[in-house]
């Protein structure tokens, strides 16, 4: 069973400008360079979960999903290969790159990468936030959420539940959105997809706050244009949160007090509209690109 999102990986021409963006905006520590050049940061004692590697165009390169220990690791990787799910053993360099004990990867129905992995790197009381901050919401919960884009939600509603294992926690529906949110521990969703017919993409990544103050001062750090959606509240997770631009296509959601879920008692439910109060749009979100986009062919039915 998969137990968090470890970390992501991007690639970016302008990959460098996320070592001053990263830090003195979002408060991740920079850490030393990966051997490519990318640029790695840290949200905690975990070595690093977020890095940023050189290209000539914006990617969304890789998730990375920590399991429990070698023994779930493994029992993973046999279900999915008796669910016909092509697994590729990471070689040394690329376990040694992660920083994890060992990895495989898969990708899905429309070529984006996941890696599997257990044993990351870690070293307590080591974890120093970019700006004066109290830190991120992380530990049992992980890194936080990413939203993917695929061209047909019920499609992947199928592979990531009924091959990977994630749960549902609830649904928007309404107008132009077409949203399904997974969790796979107390966080309220790690997982999140939503529907852009002919297109695959990344859209955001998630960090939460640890103390309101620390949503309200980064709000007095970002200019005006980097601030895609105001700050609102979203319906579900009932977190309070801005949305903001980066160096890259991908944005950030940066946020404070989501609801935390238990499987025993929660039900799954579906909202209409994505936010209780607030999300405005600002005239940057109109010009800002959905995430990072590309155009795929339709998955041939069996």
């Amino acid at each position: 069973m998969i137990q968090e999102l470890s970390y992501v990986g991007f690639a970016s021409p302008r990959y460098n400008d996320w070592r001053d963006y990263g830090t003195a905006k979002l408060g991740c520590q920079l850490i030393d360079d990966g051997s490519d050049g990318a640029v790695r940061l840290r949200v905690d004692d975990v070595n690093y979960r977020i890095a940023i590697h050189p290209a000539e165009q914006d990617e969304f390169r890789y998730a990375g999903w920590a399991l429990a220990n070698e023994t779930d690791l493994a029992v993973f990787v046999a279900d999915l290969e008796s669910k016909g799910v092509t697994v590729n053993q990471g070689d040394p360099a690329l376990v040694a790159e992660r920083e994890v004990a060992d990895l495989v990867w898969i990708e899905d129905p429309w070529g984006n990468r996941h890696e599997f992995v257990w044993g990351k790197r870690a070293k307590p009381n080591s974890f120093h936030a970019g700006r004066r901050m109290d830190g991120f919401v992380t530990g049992n919960q992980g890194l936080g959420h990413i939203v993917l884009l695929v061209p047909d939600v019920d499609e992947g509603n199928k592979f990531y539940v009924d091959v990977l294992g994630f749960r549902l926690s609830d649904r928007i529906i309404g107008g132009p959105f077409n949203l399904r949110f997974y969790h796979i521990n107390g966080r309220h969703h790690s997982l999140a997809i939503g529907n852009t017919p002919g297109y695959t993409g990344f859209n955001h990544l998630m960090l939460e706050v640890k103390n309101v103050d620390d949503l309200g001062s980064a709000i007095d750090l970002f200019d005006e244009e980097e601030i895609l959606l105001s700050l609102g509240r979203h319906t579900n997770d009932l977190m309070m949160s801005i949305y903001v631009a980066t160096p890259s296509s991908l944005q950030i959601e940066y946020g404070f007090g989501g609801l935390i879920v238990d499987d025993l008692h929660w039900t799954s439910r579906t909202y209409e509209e994505p936010s209780i109060w607030g999300h405005k749009r600002s005239e940057a979100y109109f010009a800002a690109p959905p995430g990072i986009m590309r155009a795929v062919e339709p998955v041939a039915q069996p």
